[in-house]
């Protein structure tokens, strides 16, 4: 491992699941330190994604607009743009850390974060954030298909639905087992 080109891949760990919102997870803030603790020692090997909602319904294609007309309250117009903003001890990192903002759950479907991720050599990822069950699941997927080797950091991924959180785990933990590894954060960063 010591020798692979590897990035920390953090997903949506934002203002608007970790306070007060439709979306709120709290079991964000106990995957935190976890977060934390890689981000700060790697900054530099860190890339935070956003999921950026659209400033209305109106202005998303297809069912994406459904969806935002039942999370009305959750557009830039409604929610604000600061909300959507990395929590504050997760900005301090950027830079040297990364942004990527994503519109969907997705952080693949642009194409432009495996164009620069291919472009710099990197063949390994260690994803955190949430939810483990979308956005989480989405760029594990993803990843997959890209052909990276997947390394997801158990106790730094959360969502908001624990039965199936623990369902993504075993679902990626069982049918990807050859791309995909599941470790503690504790363990990857000894080996690395």
């Amino acid at each position: 491992m010591k020798d692979s080109h590897w990035i920390h891949l953090c997903i949506d760990m934002q203002r608007m699941f970790a306070e007060d919102t439709p979306w709120h997870v709290p079991w964000m803030r106990d995957v935190s330190p976890q977060v934390q603790e890689i981000a700060r020692r790697h900054p530099q090997r860190t890339v935070f994604t956003r999921f950026v909602p659209p400033r209305r319904a109106e202005d998303m294609p297809g069912m994406w607009r459904s969806y935002y007309e039942k999370w009305d309250t959750m557009t830039v117009d409604k929610l604000g743009p600061d909300m959507i903003d990395l929590v504050p001890s997760l900005t301090a990192l950027v830079p040297p850390a990364r942004v990527f903002d994503k519109m969907t759950y997705s952080p693949w479907t642009t194409g432009q974060l495996h164009h620069v991720l291919a472009g710099e050599g990197v063949e390994t990822l260690a994803i955190s954030g949430g939810e483990t069950d979308v956005c989480v699941l989405a760029a594990a997927l993803g990843a997959i298909d890209l052909g990276y080797r997947v390394i997801l950091l158990k106790d730094a991924v959360c969502s908001g639905a624990d039965d199936t959180h623990d369902a993504s785990l075993e679902l990626l933990g069982d049918r990807f087992s050859v791309q995909l590894e599941i470790v503690l954060t504790e363990d990857f960063l000894a080996r690395i």
